[in-house]
């Protein structure tokens, strides 16, 4: 996956350099987004998240690709677990958590991956993994950072659309 055809996101639009600030600034622009949404928990339509069980899924992802990026800095070409998305979304109850609770998460989730981000040069980056998602395929750390920003703009999108 190189562009997604939904939201119109290039990934080689996000070079190496821009990776960090464009992870630090997801804390602001999803609590903006959170905040204009009218109910936080309400879905909009069957199998569609809410706004807070987006924000909640935005949060992990920052989270797991933390760990990701951390596993391939150490090991050779892991193999990265899926993360469960929909499954984490109800054992941990996403759109019972806090609003607020969750957002201080998310920034925070997003700094400490764009601090790792911000630590590599151009041979950390070109490590690989083996990443499970759209299907298993061997990916580089900076195809990781560019699939993770996909991620924060793509799911800000779903929360203006159904919030």
């Amino acid at each position: 996956m190189e562009h997604c055809d939904e939201c119109g996101f290039d990934y080689s639009s996000v070079p190496a350099e821009a990776l960090p600030d464009r992870l630090r600034g997801f804390g602001p622009r999803y609590s903006a987004g959170l905040g204009a949404a009218r109910d936080p928990r309400r879905r909009p339509a069957e199998r569609v998240w809410s706004p807070l069980e987006y924000t909640c899924h935005v949060r992990d992802v920052f989270r797991v690709q933390r760990q990701r990026l951390a596993l391939a800095l150490a090991v050779e070409e892991p193999e990265f677990t899926p993360m469960g998305r929909d499954e984490r979304a109800v054992t941990e109850a996403y759109n019972e958590q806090d609003p607020a609770v969750v957002l201080d998460e998310l920034d925070s989730a997003a700094g400490e991956l764009a601090d790792a981000f911000d630590r590599l040069g151009p041979a950390e980056l070109d490590r690989t993994g083996s990443y499970p998602f759209p299907e298993p395929q061997v990916r580089t750390m900076l195809w990781v950072g560019r699939h993770t920003v996909h991620e924060g703009e793509h799911h800000l999108l779903d929360i203006s659309r159904g919030g």
